[in-house]
């Protein structure tokens, strides 16, 4: 008897015959498993809520109001002419040290040297006037007193004498401007410097009939300088003087320099509808790296706090927990609490503001711990529809 060679078929061939003679029961039965894993699923997550949270961290935050600003020496002097004339000769430039009395330039002095010729003889003119009404008083009145003369002749002769006196010391006054104009023809230097400036070249004429014209520019002391810095009215409140300042300027891109505020001025500029006030810097340029001029990008450290928890601004936007927490006790505000997302339960800490800055808020409270985050919106809800909801029930409109 011979034994049949033929192999039985495998049990996975056997079932997916199976299933292909009876597809259309199977498709059925696979949609159905679909549809109730599906329904089971959505069921299990309707009841589910999740957040939209923020951390909280622990680390430094710095309070610092910025600006710019123009570096200038603290004093600086304006030379000019108070007589016209022609440039002689020019005897410092631009960057020149100068010493207090130093000769700086020389105006052309013909025409002032004919003034005071022209005045020296308007003076010896008057000066023999003088004498020559001095005489006839003296002899009018040896006459008068002899009886040979009227008296009203007499009193006409000292008139004329007293005349002459004061037409002497008229004649010595525009004398003595004409030579103090003469000595403006050299001007030297009022202070001990640096000249930063330079605006008239030999031979131009300097014209001094309405203003005085400035000549040169001149610095005290150019290792010290200061930062005048415009301030907008919404942060001028936490500037004061003292305060720490860092700036940097273009041309040493990595380096910082520091400074101190000194001076608050009082009086405002409006300046594109913005009222701004004018906060003056000390700067200590030892090393004469900084020059007249220069743009300074500002920062004034208000205040500042070491090791402590802080979030991101974001974490403070919230107006109504009942918008985002269904379970939300009623006494609890936002502008007192914080929601805190805890080992996936929710806590209400209560805290205050400390240090706030443009992006981050330090948060004063005992009751943070690591890796807290702070409840901000649900996911499907922003925290901006949410605040928008409240405000339109009436609830609270921020703190």
């Amino acid at each position: 008897m011979k034994k049949s060679t033929e192999k039985k078929p495998s049990f996975i061939r056997r079932f997916f015959s199976w299933i292909w003679r009876h597809k259309w029961w199977s498709l059925t039965a696979i949609i159905i498993l679909l549809t109730a894993g599906i329904w089971w699923l959505l069921a299990a997550g309707a009841d589910r809520v999740e957040y939209v949270t923020v951390n909280i961290t622990r680390g430094d935050i710095r309070q610092v109001v910025t600006a710019t600003g123009e570096i200038n020496p603290v004093n600086t002097v304006s030379v000019g002419s108070q007589v016209s004339g022609t440039i002689e000769d020019i005897f410092v430039d631009y960057n020149s040290h100068v010493e207090k009395g130093q000769l700086l330039l020389k105006i052309e002095p013909s025409v002032l040297e004919a003034a005071v010729a022209e005045a020296q003889a308007s003076l010896d003119s008057a000066k023999s006037q003088l004498t020559l009404a001095k005489n006839d008083y003296n002899r009018n009145k040896t006459l008068y007193d002899s009886g040979y003369i009227a008296r009203a002749e007499m009193e006409q002769s000292q008139a004329n004498y007293e005349q002459a006196q004061q037409s002497v010391k008229r004649m010595q006054s525009q004398y003595d401007r004409a030579v103090t104009n003469l000595s403006y023809a050299t001007i030297t230097s009022p202070v001990e410097g640096t000249v930063i400036s330079r605006k008239v070249d030999k031979g131009q004429t300097v014209a001094a009939s309405f203003q005085t014209p400035d000549l040169f520019e001149i610095a005290e002391d150019l290792s010290k300088m200061q930062i005048e810095t415009a301030v907008s009215e919404a942060d001028i409140g936490v500037i004061k003087e003292g305060q720490t300042v860092s700036f940097t300027v273009d041309a040493y891109p990595r380096k910082t320099f520091r400074g101190n505020v000194r001076q608050v001025r009082l009086s405002p500029t409006t300046t594109s509808n913005v009222v701004v006030y004018t906060v003056v810097i000390d700067v200590d340029n030892s090393d004469l790296s900084l020059m007249p001029g220069m743009t300074a990008f500002v920062t004034i450290l208000v205040s500042e706090a070491h090791d402590v928890w802080k979030s991101q601004n974001s974490a403070f936007l919230v107006r109504d927990f009942k918008n985002i927490i269904v379970d939300a006790p009623e006494n609890v505000k936002p502008s007192e609490q914080l929601a805190i997302m805890r080992d996936d339960n929710i806590v209400f800490v209560p805290y205050t503001k400390g240090l706030v800055t443009a992006t981050e808020t330090q948060i004063v409270s005992d009751e943070i711990r690591e890796g807290d985050k702070v409840i901000v919106g649900r996911v499907g809800q922003s925290t901006s529809s949410a605040a928008t909801q409240s405000r339109r029930r009436g609830g609270p409109g921020g703190f």
